[in-house]
C-alpha cells in the first residue's frame, strides 16, 4: 500500500457511503443488507478507513454480543482498494477496540477464513463458545448477528457457506 490510510470512528455523514460499500457485497450475498436506520443505530459500534485526503475507502463494525464476545461486521473495502491492507488495518483496530472494552472472543460469520485466519481466527468446532446460561440469554437477542451466530433455523439462508470463526484475545 502506497497511501496511507486512517482508520477513525464513524460519523453520521458516512452512512450513505457505507451503504454503497456494502450494496455490491450485499449483492453477492457477502454481506447482509441492511435498512439505513441500522447504520444509524449501529454507527457508534463502526470504524472507517479512509485515505488522506479524506476519500472513504473501507469500513467495519465491532458489536459486542456479551460480557466476553463480539463480533466484528459489516466489512467491506472499495473494489479499487480490494488486496491493498485496508481489511486487514480495520480488523486490527476492530480488535484493538475489543480489548479496550474488556471482551476476550471475537467472532466472526464469514466467506473469507484465510483473511480472518490471518488475524488469529480459528473455525469453530461447534457452538460451545458460550455455555448454555448464556445461550439462553442471547436467545432474547433481537439483533440478527446474534441470531446468526447461534445458528437459529430462522437466519439460515443468511448463513448458508458461512463459516464460523473466533479468536481469543
Amino acid at each position: 500500500m502506497t497511501e496511507t490510510i486512517r482508520i477513525r470512528p464513524a460519523r453520521t455523514g458516512d452512512v450513505a457511503t457505507v451503504k454503497t460499500l456494502v450494496a455490491p457485497l450485499a449483492g453477492q450475498r457477502i454481506l447482509m443488507a441492511k435498512e439505513t436506520v441500522a447504520y444509524y443505530e449501529s454507527l457508534q459500534e463502526f470504524r472507517i478507513a479512509e485515505t488522506g485526503d479524506g476519500e472513504v475507502v473501507g469500513c467495519g463494525a465491532l458489536h459486542v454480543m456479551w460480557e466476553d464476545l463480539a463480533e466484528v461486521r459489516t466489512l467491506a473495502t472499495a473494489d479499487a482498494w480490494r488486496g491493498k491492507g485496508v481489511g486487514h488495518l480495520l480488523v486490527e483496530r476492530l480488535l484493538e477496540d475489543a480489548t479496550a472494552l474488556g471482551v476476550s472472543r471475537v467472532f466472526c460469520l464469514t466467506f473469507e477464513v484465510d483473511f480472518f485466519r490471518k488475524h488469529g481466527f480459528v473455525v469453530m468446532a461447534d457452538q460451545t463458545a458460550v455455555d448454555p446460561v448464556v445461550y439462553s440469554e442471547l436467545l432474547r437477542s433481537h439483533d440478527e448477528g446474534v441470531a446468526e451466530f447461534l445458528d437459529l433455523a430462522r437466519v439460515k439462508p443468511n448463513t448458508l457457506g458461512n463459516t464460523r470463526m473466533i479468536r481469543a484475545l
